[in-house]
């Protein structure tokens, strides 16, 4: 199978099954998801939508997250990974962000990865998600669903986006982010994938792998 065809299959299928893909992360406006994608890093979206709501209420802005100190802080973040950096993280972001950026989450992917805590996955779904940037954040599920699915042998983070960018048209490039992170989380998991309920096995090189063993 041209790999140009395992990626029609596939998208065709998600674009026809799962046409409202979007982040499960629970947030308000763009500082909020900011926030909410620096504390996922390692850690499960579920456990972040239960710390945050109560982060959110007492700093629900740049300017009060900024004026917080770390002991402060930490008290809201202590059940997610590595809580002690991720909260010198967000404080220094949220003081960054007043300093170069008046508060307001900047658009442009360079601008996003110069704050604390903001590496390219997480300035690519700021972008993707706030700004419907034409760009995929390559996560742990998206490098692993690419490799096993057949739409990327890329050794790196970047390589895998580079190639999923190349054959993703522009316009499905936002989604398809979507699609390929809840198809890891749910169907394509990391242990035990669920193969045998999958509908993406016609175009899935894993299966067809296992299938010929």
């Amino acid at each position: 199978m041209k790999k140009s065809e395992r990626y029609s299959g596939i998208l065709d299928w998600f674009e026809r099954n799962m046409p409202l893909a979007q982040t499960e992360l629970h947030y308000n406006d763009p500082f909020q998801l900011l926030v909410a994608v620096i504390l996922s890093a390692q850690c499960t979206d579920k456990r972040v939508n239960m710390v945050t709501p109560p982060l959110f209420e007492k700093y629900p802005t740049p300017l009060s997250l900024a004026s917080a100190t770390y002991d402060e802080v930490f008290p809201y973040l202590k059940s997610v990974s590595y809580p002690n950096s991720k909260t010198r993280h967000v404080i220094a972001m949220a003081s960054k962000l007043l300093e170069d950026f008046g508060g307001e989450v900047p658009s442009d992917i360079d601008s996003l990865m110069s704050l604390p805590g903001v590496g390219r996955k997480t300035a690519n779904v700021i972008a993707s998600v706030v700004y419907d940037k034409p760009v995929i954040a390559v996560d742990t599920h998206v490098f692993r669903v690419s490799h096993r699915l057949g739409l990327s042998d890329g050794k790196s983070v970047e390589a895998v986006e580079k190639d999923l960018e190349k054959y993703i048209p522009v316009e499905k490039r936002a989604i398809s982010h979507h699609w390929l992170i809840l198809h890891g989380r749910y169907t394509c998991t990391a242990r035990n994938p669920k193969c045998s309920s999958c509908s993406l096995t016609p175009w899935c090189r894993h299966f067809s792998k296992e299938k010929a063993q």
